[in-house]
């Protein structure tokens, strides 16, 4: 049986934790490994709660169902806390990111983590995204504190292969694509935790 790494993204309709998903699971695929990369939708509208999910493995991944047990979890907007569980299913060693202003330590005790050796990395994606992009999107940004907790994937291959497909989509905007680099560059060095 296959051995994969489970991914669950926590954000709204408009924040990109979808193109988050699959931006970051590409970026797997373009280092060899098998990948999968979907959301999960309710009311599709901005602002709606939506999860997406990732697996990446070195083996070919034969399961086809949501994340149960995800070890990375990334919440891209900290509003959840208090009606979300975001450590349902993580084990003991699981890396929880959160775009916030507050740091590790006051959002471990807001989720009630003092005992537990899940870690909790913040950075404060939604102001990193309005520096370097000009808009509150923390997706790209929070791609970049994820490998920066986690060290996951070579962020220099991540940073080249996100401007490959941002290229494609953004030809006649370069400044949207080297917002969105400096935004995952910027967030990758600036994650506490």
């Amino acid at each position: 049986m296959a051995q994969y790494l489970e991914i669950r993204w926590h954000g709204r309709g408009g924040q990109g934790a979808k193109t988050a998903a699959l931006l970051l699971g590409e970026s797997a695929a373009a280092a060899g490994k098998y990948i999968q990369a979907f959301p999960e939708y309710g009311p599709e509208r901005m602002g709606a709660p939506v999860v997406a999910y990732n697996r990446i493995s070195d083996q070919p991944i034969t399961v086809h169902c949501h994340v149960k047990e995800p070890k990375y979890v990334v919440v891209l907007d900290s509003t959840f806390v208090g009606s979300v569980d975001f450590t349902d299913g993580m084990p003991e060693d699981g890396v929880l990111v959160i775009n916030t202003d507050k740091s590790p330590a006051e959002m471990r005790k807001r989720l009630g983590l003092e005992e537990s050796s899940i870690r909790v990395c913040t950075v404060n994606a939604t102001q990193i995204a309005l520096d370097t992009i000009g808009r509150a999107i923390p997706n790209t940004p929070m791609m970049g504190a994820l490998i920066g907790a986690t060290n996951l994937l070579n962020i220099e291959d991540v940073i080249e292969d996100t401007k490959r497909k941002l290229e494609k989509k953004f030809r006649n905007r370069p400044e949207v694509i080297a917002g969105n680099l400096q935004a995952i560059q910027r967030a990758y060095e600036e994650v506490q935790g």
